[in-house]
């Protein structure tokens, strides 16, 4: 009784001594699991700023020293680091907007209870999911559509994503009841009028998560390009930084002695410098968009 008048009066209950060290070893392991996790991040930051010598002798645990910016000078006479950039930049916008305007209308299209052949629609989705024609096939059909080496296979062929569509289908589900439709339908809305004026603006939640998670996949993609891809003008940023990485360990692999460590110590400060490059506009953007992953996880557990 006196816990419920307490809780009643909106006073805080007293914790018991179990319940402190309780809280006290899960904020302890999940303080322990963040630096698991951030440490690495946080090491090549200041091995990408550090002397490689001291780097590779493995005298820089916490602080950088020596510090000096040779491998982001380096990576200035590498002209395909920022024409990847943009290829990458531009895959990422145009593959977006491709992945949103197939799947969000499929999903809805497959909410919809009165949809004609619904299960069957739905069992042309989820079979792909599960068995693909494999890699040979893929790149046939590719050729055939004459789509090989150019900008359009990094956004076209692969912009279908059942997982997508299955996450948008149970958010529909659940948030645009049949009735609304009714009632639209009585203003005069059509099916268009009813999907763009009220089922888009409804829905921008899932809109975002599916539009951050193709972003996401298009910056960190590089097995199609490595596939599809031939011509060094198309190739995204992760490829451009591969072969950046594996022509310095080339190089420093053909010579011998004292020059052969310091360029394989080169080398491998040029490589922390590339992960930064190629990490630091996600990791920008992840604060920022933190709460949509969050959305993400609970609209795919939401019943459809």
């Amino acid at each position: 009784m006196s816990q419920a008048k307490a809780l009643k009066k909106g006073t805080k209950l007293k914790k018991s001594k179990e319940d402190k060290i309780f809280d006290f070893i899960v904020y302890g392991i999940a303080v322990l699991l963040i630096l698991i996790t951030l440490y690495p991040m946080y090491f090549i930051v200041i091995a990408s700023i550090s002397d490689p010598n001291l780097v590779s002798s493995g005298e820089i645990m916490f602080l950088p020293k020596g510090v000096n910016f040779k491998a982001y000078e380096q990576l200035k006479n590498y002209p395909q680091i920022w024409t990847g950039y943009k290829n990458t930049i531009l895959y990422v916008i145009v593959g977006t907007v491709i992945t949103l305007v197939v799947n969000i209308p499929a999903s809805y299209a497959l909410s919809r209870k009165r949809l004609y052949g619904r299960k069957l629609f739905t069992a042309f989705y989820l079979i792909p999911m599960f068995f693909t024609g494999g890699l040979i096939p893929t790149y046939l059909a590719v050729q055939q559509f004459q789509l090989l080496d150019t900008f359009w296979v990094m956004v076209l062929p692969f912009s279908v994503v059942t997982y997508y569509i299955i996450v948008g289908r149970t958010f529909f589900s659940s948030s645009i009841p049949d009735d609304l439709w009714e009632a639209a339908q009585l203003d005069g809305c059509g099916y268009l009028g009813f999907f763009f004026r009220i089922v888009l603006p409804l829905s921008k939640a899932v809109i975002a998560v599916i539009a951050l998670w193709a972003a996401v996949g298009q910056w960190n993609g590089y097995f199609n390009a490595l596939i599809y891809l031939r011509d060094p003008e198309l190739q995204p940023l992760q490829i451009a930084l591969r072969n950046i990485l594996i022509n310095n360990q080339t190089m420093s692999s053909m010579l011998t002695g004292a020059a052969a460590t310091e360029a394989q110590q080169m080398a491998d400060l040029i490589k922390y410098a590339i992960i930064v490059v190629s990490s630091a506009p996600i990791m920008c953007m992840y604060p920022l968009v933190q709460k949509y992953f969050n959305q993400g996880v609970m609209l795919g557990s939401l019943k459809g």
